[in-house]
């Protein structure tokens, strides 16, 4: 495999980080990179926040649930999908602009996830760590507030970056077999049963014995409830009415 290859599939997260900080012209490189990722129609719908202030990364981490690597490594990021920047330019050309359409807000969040990804890989090129914190979005209204974010704009997640000062394990994935399927869809149930004991090696090696659970035990949280039920009424306040 090239060496390209190898990194991608080397992806660690990282949660421990030395206090080196990031060179600013490198975070510039990082984020040069990341809007060279594939965008719909040249759209760029995205913002990046870089969070500097100490007592806002503290307050973010806290909203989070309590993540201090938000507050500890060199370079903390909120990535927002960004709808106001381009129809605001469209507007001021004359046109008649239609906003709060589900598929901005769908090009939005891909477009901010794909440019994300490509600042991830490059960072990690760069011999970076990197963790994504999804959390923001247990409390996306007061993080929008304290960025002080317009309407047609909101954030999908964060990410920790800086030097690592931690070595984990890779996580094993899903067999490419169980993921890439012919022509149609189909259910891969033996595929899944051998992931989860695959995963159920992997926590007990990692834990020295004190986790014993697989893949399919852990979604479990995730959908035996109704998780981050207030999303919906929060992107339709921020202006993505999904028309």
């Amino acid at each position: 495999m090239n060496s390209v290859i190898e990194l991608l599939k080397s992806h660690r997260s990282i949660r421990k980080f030395t206090e080196e900080k990031i060179p600013h012209e490198l975070l510039l490189e990082l984020v040069r990179a990341g809007q060279s990722a594939a965008t719909s129609s040249h759209i760029q719908a995205y913002s990046v926040i870089h969070v500097t202030r100490p007592e806002n990364r503290e307050q973010i981490a806290e909203l989070a649930g309590g993540q201090g690597y938000i507050a500890s490594c060199s370079d903390f990021l909120v990535f927002c999908a960004d709808m106001k920047r381009p129809t605001d330019a469209a507007e001021r050309t004359g046109a008649n602009v239609v906003r709060g359409m589900t598929e901005q807000l769908l090009v939005a969040s891909v477009d901010t996830a794909l440019m994300a990804q490509n600042m991830a890989v490059a960072a990690e090129s760069e011999g970076l760590g990197i963790c994504y914190i999804g959390g923001i979005r247990n409390n996306p209204q007061a993080v929008s507030d304290l960025l002080q974010l317009p309407e047609h704009v909101y954030p999908v997640f964060g990410m920790c970056l800086g030097y690592p000062a931690q070595d984990p394990e890779v996580k094993p994935r899903l067999p490419a077999e169980a993921i890439l399927k012919e022509d149609v869809y189909s259910e891969d149930p033996d595929e899944v049963e051998a992931f989860d004991q695959t995963m159920q090696g992997y926590y007990q090696a990692r834990t020295g014995g004190n986790k014993d659970s697989n893949w399919s035990q852990n979604l479990t949280p995730l959908f035996d409830t109704k998780l981050r039920p207030h999303m919906r009424d929060f992107l339709v306040k921020r202006g993505f009415e999904m028309k």
